[in-house]
């Protein structure tokens, strides 16, 4: 008898897609990663449990191999030859920072060697430090960042890894190149020390009330360039209506639909290498809607990333078929 499947049933992996616990037997084109980690949170703890309960809600989205069917574009994505797992948690351990540290840099690094792309939920946006770290091997990387909060501090009461210093610890990291801060705003989100030295380091800084501004096209626009980007987003980017469920909850940020076009943008623009989504902690939100939002919002984003990798490895193939380059 062949199973249903239904997405009621089964083990509540990243929207029911296979289960990869052995990185060195990984094959995939993205692997996801949970980080249960909030140690690096200085108030409202509790986004430990964000990659748990995003993987629950994501099975009501699982379509499989069949892929997403898309009406507005006439498009289906993250379908089969498609292939995404779920690889679990990283090796963390409470209040062991640094050993924590080393078990996520270590997946990411291991997941890159074998050749897929990191989609990580998180745990506090200190995560990010471990996995900018894991990036180093690519050589050069621009960051783009979207996020409520500037996470420039540098090291409060002697604490350099927390949730608000990922943006500082990766500014001393020689492989990462550009970055780009998306959606800053609310009085107090970050000092004004801090805001001046991210612009010292020549971090392009855009608020929230200047991206809407801008538009999608124009916040793309002030992205540099680069041939590989890591995207990091803290749930609490968006408007606290859609996302209350996260430490820093703020008003005056983005729709679902909005922050979505510009992922989408940040797909064609360039080699997606990595991703993170953190900060959802979902006991702050009885509604649920927040890890329905990150499970959504990740999901668009990897149909996105795939869809135009698989465009660009078709121009490729086109030119060395018409002798336009050599394979």
């Amino acid at each position: 008898m062949k199973k249903v499947n239904m997405p009621i049933t089964g083990i509540a992996s990243f929207a029911k897609y296979p289960i990869c616990d052995d990185l060195e037997k990984l094959k995939a084109d993205i692997a996801v990663l949970g980080v249960p980690y909030d140690t690096g949170v200085g108030f409202l703890s509790g986004c430990r449990f964000g990659p748990r309960r995003i993987r629950e809600v994501s099975t009501h989205y699982s379509r499989g191999d069949a892929g997403f069917y898309d009406p507005e574009r006439d498009e289906v994505f993250l379908a089969a030859p498609n292939v995404i797992v779920d690889c679990g948690d990283a090796d963390v351990v409470h209040g062991d920072i640094q050993g924590s540290f080393n078990a996520i840099e270590w997946a990411v690094r291991k997941i890159r060697e074998k050749g897929a792309i990191p989609a990580i939920m998180g745990g506090d946006h200190s995560i990010s430090i471990p996995i900018a770290r894991g990036l180093e091997p690519e050589g050069s990387v621009t960051v783009v960042q979207l996020d409520a909060h500037l996470d420039w501090s540098d090291s409060p009461g002697g604490q350099s890894w927390g949730n608000g210093s990922p943006m500082r610890r990766m500014s001393e990291m020689d492989h990462i190149k550009d970055m780009v801060q998306i959606g800053l705003r609310g009085l107090g989100s970050s000092r004004k020390e801090d805001f001046e030295a991210a612009k010292a380091y020549n971090s392009t800084l855009i608020s929230a009330k200047e991206s809407e501004a801008l538009g999608v096209e124009g916040i793309l626009a002030k992205i540099p360039k680069a041939d590989k980007y890591y995207v990091t987003i803290d749930i609490d980017c968006f408007d606290i209506s859609l996302a209350t469920g996260t430490g820093s909850p703020s008003p005056g940020g983005f729709s679902y639909d909005f922050l979505n076009s510009i992922l989408e943008g940040m797909a064609k623009k360039g080699d997606i290498i990595c991703f993170d989504l953190v900060e959802v902690a979902p006991q702050y939100d009885p509604t649920g809607a927040t890890t329905r939002v990150a499970a959504m919002t990740m999901l668009n984003f990897m149909g996105h990333i795939l869809k135009e990798k698989e465009k660009r490895q078709k121009q490729q193939d086109d030119k060395v078929l018409h002798g336009e380059i050599s394979s």
